[in-house]
């Protein structure tokens, strides 16, 4: 723990040669979770983001991309690095090999341990929740919030009790619900329940019923509005891999 206590923003979390099951599951489960959660297929890039982003978090796979020994290197000059060194690191692997797993828990001092993806989905998902956990990954953010301003698929409309049709530009999203810019809205109080809206998130649809909370005290022509807490499991899942898909393109789009 930081002498401060866990930050307000979180730490990043990054998977470096993600195994499928990582990119197509268990990073969702992550996400849904509140963590901020990233997929790298470039070491030297991964080094230059830990590099930009100190305090991370980040788990590598090390059956991709280098050899063991190289990958031994490039741990051992991650964890030594003044730059790096506050980074935490993980190791996932479908190798069992008994010295290899103790050169990295015993001889290297792995901080967020070396999980065998053997025991499954599951499994590796429980031990990497936590050891984010015991890392305090999340930090005191209550909700894991993914900025989409410039997504011009990402778009809400409402139909009013007057049968009147109000269309949105969605800013930024969370598992709690969305502020979005409308140029002309109904006259509403804060607590208002809108029933039926419709979100647009790239290709996928969800449609709620959702909570007028009131505007933004900088800018009046953007609106909160509050997921209602009878949301389905199934638009929840669609809400966080659009959050998944934004945080994405955002590290994907730095240059470093």
């Amino acid at each position: 723990m930081d002498k401060d206590g866990p930050s307000l923003q979180g730490k990043k979390i990054f998977f470096l040669y993600p195994h499928s099951v990582i990119r197509q599951e268990m990073l969702d489960l992550l996400i849904m979770a509140g963590y901020e959660t990233y997929t790298i297929m470039d070491e030297k890039r991964a080094r230059n983001l830990l590099h930009m982003f100190p305090g991370s978090i980040m788990f590598i796979n090390i059956d991709e991309g280098l050899k063991e020994p190289e990958w031994e290197s490039y741990i051992r000059d991650i964890m030594e690095n003044a730059a790096t060194k506050d980074c935490r690191l993980g190791i996932m692997s479908y190798n069992q090999d008994k010295e290899l797993m103790q050169k990295y828990l015993m001889d290297l001092s792995i901080p967020c341990g070396y999980i065998h993806l053997k025991l499954g989905l599951h499994e590796s998902t429980r031990i990497i929740l936590a050891a984010l956990e015991a890392n305090e990954a999340k930090g005191r953010r209550k909700y894991l919030r993914a900025d989409c301003a410039d997504d011009l698929n990402a778009v809400v409309n409402y139909k009013s009790l007057q049968e009147e049709i109000f269309h949105g530009k969605i800013l930024d999203i969370s598992s709690a619900g969305i502020a979005s810019r409308f140029q002309k809205f109904a006259n509403l109080s804060p607590n208002s329940i809108l029933h039926n809206v419709q979100l647009k998130l790239r290709g996928g649809i969800v449609m709620t019923d959702m909570i007028f909370m009131g505007k933004r005290r900088d800018d009046t022509s953007v609106y909160i509005l509050l997921f209602d807490p009878k949301i389905t499991q199934e638009n929840k899942l669609t809400v966080h891999r659009y959050i998944k898909l934004c945080l994405q393109k955002y590290i994907d789009n730095l240059k470093v």
